[in-house]
């Protein structure tokens, strides 16, 4: 099944590139052959499902039965020399109507302005954003088996859709396997003369993959939003506030490993890549941070369960340490790569060590912006200068507030919570009304409840805190917005 992969990456939304070698159709139809149908249909239901990730069922079900039944058609015997070629572009020419069935995506419009090969190669690079919420939830065992039984193709068809589409992020050799394991299982479990027994050992069995295609999936996705350089410093943050006693030319070369496996297997089609590399980090992780007793703890597990814990690890209590200052301008606008904003930013999160990491990024990225304004003007060392003492002050109002957001909502029940908001929104804006105030608290209150968690989801997260606390200053104008 896996010899075909590297094919229907080619095949997928049937817009491939030939480039000389008419759509790989002899070596797809070969696979085709060598698959048979079922299994066919069943790749193409996972690789669409993770280039669509937000498309509904249907929409899956429709691409797919046009890829499958193109493949069919195409590969039969007698067909027409140009038959695949015909109805790949008949398949793009859907695809470009408003009133197409097929999945919708970000940028369809200007790969429709194309014609020929030139729009299928735009719309085979097309791909729904991952999915930052998960929707699948597992059914109980009598659920499972009854709608297995009742259907099995439509059961396996549904199961593929959902674990595709919420692991759209996780290697693909990981989700097939995953999948092929889990419905394996189904099949035995569901057949058996004793269901219950049957499932509590194969999904022991099964634990080490599954969650392997959870964090995977989990790195993987940070790693698209944010690019390696980000992800260095976003896991650099997360190990200063769960490891505060860790310094930051400590944590750097583990991050800097971390990233560089998911650089390496995130897109791979290489067996094993992901469970191999991450198992040569998490030895580098456990050896240089096993002082750390919790770190210690997480590291007598299995390699998987390992990063689990390290990454489920909540933050750890602020330690004391001195008062930190902004890093003169000299080194901010230092020309050459230089780590200082970094390293300022890493020491500001372990003495800030509840704040969640999504707050802590959203502030580097602002001020970011104020120092490379800074540093491309004429004058930057007195540009940063001038600007220190009001960036000091919103640095300081921007923490406060997000620790008594974040420290609040983990504190109080959430009712309590919400009312608690509202007091403090009536004192600072008397003048709102009442109604205002209550729309604020509930903004307010929702921006906790999906940011103030560990590994909270960093696109909405990011777009949501500036909408609520792009502006913390009482000095017009705000400089870090």
């Amino acid at each position: 099944m896996k010899g075909v992969i590297v094919l229907l990456f080619f095949l997928s939304l049937s817009h491939a590139d030939h480039r000389g070698k008419p759509y790989e159709k002899n070596k797809v139809c070969q696979e085709f052959n060598l698959l048979g149908k079922e299994k066919f249909f069943a790749l193409a239901v996972i690789m669409n499902s993770r280039k669509y990730s937000n498309a509904t069922f249907e929409e899956i079900g429709h691409i797919v039965n046009a890829i499958v039944s193109l493949t069919e058609t195409c590969c039969a015997k007698g067909a027409s020399a140009d038959c695949y070629d015909n109805a790949a572009s008949a398949l793009s020419e859907k695809s470009c109507d408003p009133k197409s069935p097929y999945p919708k995506h970000p940028g369809i419009h200007s790969c429709c302005v194309h014609k020929g090969l030139e729009r299928k190669l735009c719309l085979a690079d097309l791909k729904q954003p991952p999915k930052e919420f998960p929707t699948y939830l597992e059914p109980s065992n009598e659920e499972l088996c009854d709608a297995f039984k009742s259907d099995p193709k439509m059961f396996s068809m549904k199961f593929l859709y959902e674990y595709s589409s919420n692991f759209a992020q996780t290697p693909f050799l990981v989700v097939l396997n995953s999948t092929e394991n889990y419905l394996k299982m189904i099949q035995e479990c569901c057949t058996a003369k004793k269901p219950t027994q049957c499932f509590i050992k194969q999904r022991l069995q099964r634990q080490p993959l599954h969650l392997l295609t959870v964090m995977s999936n989990r790195l993987c996705s940070r790693f698209a939003s944010y690019g390696e350089d980000k992800l260095k410093f976003s896991a650099a943050i997360m190990f200063g506030q769960k490891i505060p006693s860790a310094e930051f030319k400590d944590i750097m070369p583990i991050v800097e490993q971390g990233t560089g496996v998911l650089a390496k297997c995130c897109g791979s089609l290489t067996e094993n890549c992901m469970e191999n590399e991450l198992s040569v980090h998490i030895k580098e992780v456990c050896k240089k941070l096993s002082k750390d007793t919790r770190v210690a703890e997480c590291c007598k597990k299995s390699s998987i369960d390992t990063l689990h814990c390290l990454h489920s690890m909540s933050a750890a209590e602020a330690i004391n340490l001195s008062t930190l200052q902004l890093p003169a301008s000299s080194l901010l606008c230092k020309k050459g790569k230089t780590r200082e904003l970094e390293k300022y930013m890493f020491n500001l999160a372990r003495r800030n060590t509840k704040l969640p990491e999504v707050f802590i990024d959203k502030l580097y990225e602002s001020l970011t912006g104020v120092v490379k304004k800074c540093c491309s003007s004429d004058n930057a060392n007195s540009c940063v200068d001038k600007k220190k003492s009001q960036l000091n002050e919103e640095i300081k109002t921007y923490i406060s507030e997000g620790n008594e957001l974040c420290g609040d909502y983990h504190k109080y029940p959430f009712t309590e919570f919400k009312e608690r908001l509202n007091k403090a929104l009536s004192r600072r804006t008397p003048k709102l009304t009442s109604s205002k105030v209550e729309e604020l608290a509930a903004e307010r209150a929702d921006l906790a409840s999906t940011c103030c968690i560990i590994n909270a989801p960093p696109v909405y997260c990011k777009e949501k805190i500036h909408k609520i606390m792009g502006k913390n200053c009482a000095q017009e104008p705000c400089l870090l917005q």
